[in-house]
């Protein structure tokens, strides 16, 4: 039996939360015709709850700290219930209770340097706990990218026999339904051309690029959405505001992100480290063009179909890149679906 931890229930929808809620609901209907038995371990506390058919949903008490719930709360649940744990997000139960674990990518291990203040240099201190207590004991880690698998191959010495790779998905993106009301709330975007870039406002996402690009080229306009996590923001958000082609527009709803893709001149995703990278596939999903950086999982996710910069260097044109040739984004959009996600899941848990 495997019990799947329901922490993802409890965080913010980012990346890791949806790949996360996206692969369940797919893996769910797949389960209907597999004899494996699978339940999820749902806090009191839980944002949503999503309904599935297969996926037994088991209640417990509150999530009150994530350490605690990992460590203690999700652990003690297996074993009362005799289940193989499941962790999709990049934390597991110390030692032989880890069970089979997602690293999307070792981010903390690979830029140490970006985690300078004394909160990051907790959430750094956590974050490599259990990408070695994961490389250690997971009956087998799973990642979302070749570029993650061999990170950790590398640096944690795990052998790739030990690793599956489980990509991410776009496909969730098709049943949002558009919002064109933040043109309501920032009339400018409506009157010119912009730019786009999602994400959280961490260092990785190169917010650096950004604005260094946005001075140099005044007549170029961008809209930036997103949000602080932890006390890992990047330090270009405030010199961003003083720009006066650069629109900060805080959180945005997914519908407003899809309006705002659908209608910018591109989308611009120049983060420099990355296990997979979802909003450039939503954005190619909606017919957007795309460009990102040349670095990490990018090229290998996405192949022809991006144009591309290099994240260390903001001397470029965009509207030039954007005259160079791409190949159509069908393919991509084909391969990289959660059901696809959730075949090769399913594969992994069978196997082993």
């Amino acid at each position: 039996m495997i019990l799947i931890n329901g922490n993802f229930l409890c965080r913010s929808l980012t990346g890791i939360e949806r790949s996360a809620l996206e692969t369940c609901r797919r893996l769910d209907t797949l389960l209907g015709n597999s004899s494996l038995e699978v339940s999820l371990l749902v806090p009191a506390n839980a944002k949503a709850v999503p309904e599935f058919d297969n996926i037994t949903l088991v209640r417990t008490g509150p999530l009150r700290s994530f350490p605690r719930w990992d460590l203690l709360q999700f652990p003690a649940a297996c074993r009362k219930m005799r289940a193989t744990a499941l962790n999709f997000s990049n934390t597991a139960p110390l030692g032989r209770a880890c069970g089979y674990a997602f690293l999307h990518d070792i981010y903390a291990a690979d830029f140490p340097g970006d985690f300078s203040g004394f909160r990051d240099r907790l959430i750094r201190a956590y974050s490599t706990l259990h990408y070695r207590n994961i490389a250690r004991n997971a009956r087998k880690i799973l990642t979302v990218s070749e570029f993650s698998k061999g990170r950790i191959h590398e640096v944690l010495n795990v052998p790739e026999s030990r690793i599956a790779v489980v990509p991410n998905g776009w496909d969730h993106f098709s049943t949002i339904e558009e919002d064109a009301g933040i043109f309501g709330k920032f009339p400018t975007l409506a009157e010119r051309p912009f730019f786009f870039t999602l994400g959280s406002l961490q260092k990785r996402k190169n917010l650096k690029w950004i604005l260094d690009y946005a001075k140099r080229h005044p007549g170029q306009n961008f809209a930036v959405s997103g949000k602080a996590i932890g006390g890992m923001e990047s330090g270009e958000v405030s010199a961003l505001s003083g720009l006066g082609n650069v629109s900060l527009l805080g959180y945005v709803s997914d519908g407003e992100v899809k309006a705002l893709m659908k209608r910018c001149r591109a989308f611009v995703f120049p983060s420099y480290y990355e296990g997979f990278g979802i909003p450039p596939l939503e954005a190619l999903s909606v017919g957007a063009k795309i460009v990102v950086a040349r670095e990490a999982s990018l090229p290998e996710i996405y192949g022809r179909a991006a144009h591309y910069i290099d994240a260390g260097n903001p001397d470029c044109d965009l509207e030039k890149i954007l005259e160079e040739p791409t190949e159509p984004a069908d393919g991509i959009l084909e391969r990289f679906t959660y059901r696809n996600s959730a075949e090769r899941l399913l594969e992994a848990l069978i196997e082993d």
